[in-house]
């Protein structure tokens, strides 16, 4: 078994204290080589984490003597000649990030994401684990691993280790409930009200759907792990059988608009239990956590957890179709927003996520696995209710990928992806594929026509702002000096302007926040004066006749539907129409 030890002597300085401790065979020959985790599952990029280690030392744990070891990568140490000898390792780890794949250390709390923290061994991964926390009195303590005592969590291997968050801290408040026999725990660290009967009903209405749509569990329990913040937060990550969410404000948390984001994320991340946790692309089983480990069906593991972690909650009755509709919309508009639709496909966008696929990037190159991915899995739901009369549906995709793949821990392919599809549509569906998934092909046409189906239409409306769209251009006010954030390539703005032009004037008239007023004066061209660069340059912005840009696309009932598209709309969303 390999030991853990956290500590902490001053919280004020954020440093975890942490021993690892292991032994090894008297005839070992080879040198053992110690990794620290260069990414964390759920996060798809490089995150080096070893900068956050101060004090590295290496010691036979028996005399205190220094094992000879050297470092031979930035996350990786090399120990030699310890055959027959107990190991341990000593560092200090600052735990100083809040968020929902961090670490966070001050006296009021120990927050710890062990993936961001702990070594393992090469070679030694499927070692049972044991993890002993040094915690004040009176502190409670949550997490998804099993307690085998006070303070000491035991885990199967460093895998179920690394994938276990924790929460510990005098002030954690915690309701728990039950589906079909399967223990659920929503555990809250902040200071907010809560209105525990109402979230509690919420929670277990969504985790029943969840639960019924794939017809079974990977885990024995489930636990949300909240950290609710006294600022703006907003922020999730799945685990193996419990996720972390971090929020804020903490005295709005009931409130209408931070209520329904915690509903949101939390339904999101339950999918996960199974949609990547368990359901998991062959590429990461197993994990390598030393490496990137690039896959190209992110559109599955994130868009389709994206579309569902919305829609479910309208199937639950937990949301109203038009509350429903109000976050299908956001998706929308991000997505419509975005031009990298024109220039990336989703399958390519999952490979790139380990290039910089959580930065802005440069303009117009990207598309997200999360935008695009939720709306091609709606477009997939709608067609294949819509073939099979709704006896077929997303649904039985998931339940297919959950049999063949989650319950036997054989990672998918895409070509097993594919395959399902196809099966459950009863026919070719390549033309999806190699349109909407490995091709660039817009959305409008085909999401307008299955929305038909179930009673619903896109509605197109323009852009009231002039400078978005009649012009093409988008800016921020920034100290008072209005600045050119975005330009759509194909806009008159193209011609003229440039990023980070700073927009003094026009048609002679200081621009002092009322950029729109001076542009929506009904003239189709505007001389504009920009200090470019430090130097001052004046343009000509000529409009295009019957060309808008940045246009606002919405979901809407259509006004006269049938007998049928009502009942498809019931069926699709267990509301009525």
């Amino acid at each position: 078994m390999i030991h853990y030890y956290v500590s902490f002597e001053n919280p004020l300085t954020f440093y975890l204290q942490i021993q690892m401790t292991y032994e090894v065979a008297a005839n070992a020959t080879q040198a053992l080589e110690l990794q620290l985790p260069a990414w964390r599952p759920g996060r798809y990029e490089l995150q080096n984490f070893a900068q956050k280690l101060q004090h590295v030392v290496i010691e036979d744990a028996a005399s205190g003597e220094v094992l000879a070891a050297r470092k031979i990568t930035k996350d990786r140490w090399q120990v030699t000649d310890a055959a027959g000898k107990t190991v341990r390792v000593r560092y200090n780890f600052y735990a100083h990030q809040m968020d929902a794949g961090g670490s966070w250390l001050d006296e009021t709390q120990l927050y710890l994401n062990p993936v961001q923290a702990l070594f393992y061994i090469e070679g030694r991964q499927q070692e049972a684990c044991q993890l002993a926390l040094d915690l004040p009195e009176g502190w409670q303590l949550a997490c998804g691993l099993p307690q085998s005592g006070p303070n000491t969590l035991q885990a199967q291997n460093f895998d179920h280790l690394a994938d276990s968050p924790l929460i510990a801290s005098p002030t954690l408040q915690y309701r728990n409930y039950e589906v079909d026999g399967l223990p659920f725990y929503i555990w809250i660290q902040g200071e907010c009200p809560v209105d525990w009967p109402r979230l509690v009903a919420d929670f277990r209405a969504f985790s029943q759907e969840q639960l019924a749509l794939f017809g079974g569990f990977p885990a024995s329990d489930y636990h949300f792990l909240n950290q609710i913040l006294p600022y703006k937060h907003y922020h999730g990550v799945e685990h193996l059988n419990s996720t972390v969410i971090v929020l804020g404000p903490a005295e709005l948390l009931m409130t209408e608009g931070l209520y329904k984001e915690l509903l949101g994320v939390s339904c999101h991340e339950l999918f996960h239990a199974w949609n990547i946790k368990s359901i998991r692309p062959i590429e990461m089983q197993p994990y390598d956590y030393a490496r990137e480990n690039y896959f190209r069906t992110c559109f599955i593991a994130e868009g389709i957890t994206t579309y569902y972690g919305e829609y479910l909650l309208a199937r639950a009755g937990v949301r109203t179709a038009a509350q429903y509709f109000q976050e299908l919309n956001i998706v929308l508009r991000k997505h419509f927003d975005d031009y990298g639709r024109y220039h990336l496909s989703v399958a390519d966008a999952s490979m790139d996520l380990w290039l910089d696929g959580y930065k802005p990037g440069v303009p117009d190159r990207k598309v997200s696995v999360y935008h695009k991915g939720a709306l091609v899995a709606l477009l997939l739901d709608l067609t294949l209710r819509q073939l099979s009369n709704h006896k077929r549906s997303l649904d039985d995709v998931m339940r297919r990928l959950w049999e063949e793949f989650g319950k036997t821990g054989l990672g998918y392919t895409e070509d097993d992806y594919t395959r399902i599809v196809k099966e459950v549509a009863g026919r070719d569906m390549q033309a999806y594929f190699d349109k909407f998934i490995y091709g660039t092909a817009p959305l409008e046409e085909p999401l307008n026509r299955v929305l038909g189906f179930v009673g619903c239409r896109l509605h197109i409306e323009q852009n009231a702002s002039a400078s978005e769209g009649i012009y093409g251009f988008r800016t921020v006010v920034k100290n008072e000096r209005t600045e050119v954030t975005d330009i759509l390539p194909d806009a008159p703005a193209a011609l003229a302007l440039t990023v980070d032009d700073e927009i003094v004037a026009v048609n002679g008239r200081r621009v002092d926040m009322n950029l729109h007023n001076l542009l929506s004066d009904g003239a189709t061209q505007h001389e504009v004066t920009v200090f470019r660069q430090n130097r001052l340059v004046t343009v000509q912005l000529a409009a295009e006749v019957g060309h808008h840009f940045w246009q606002k696309i919405t979901v809407e009932k259509l006004h006269t539907t049938t007998p049928e598209q009502q009942a498809s709309f019931q069926q699709w969303l267990h509301q009525e129409f």
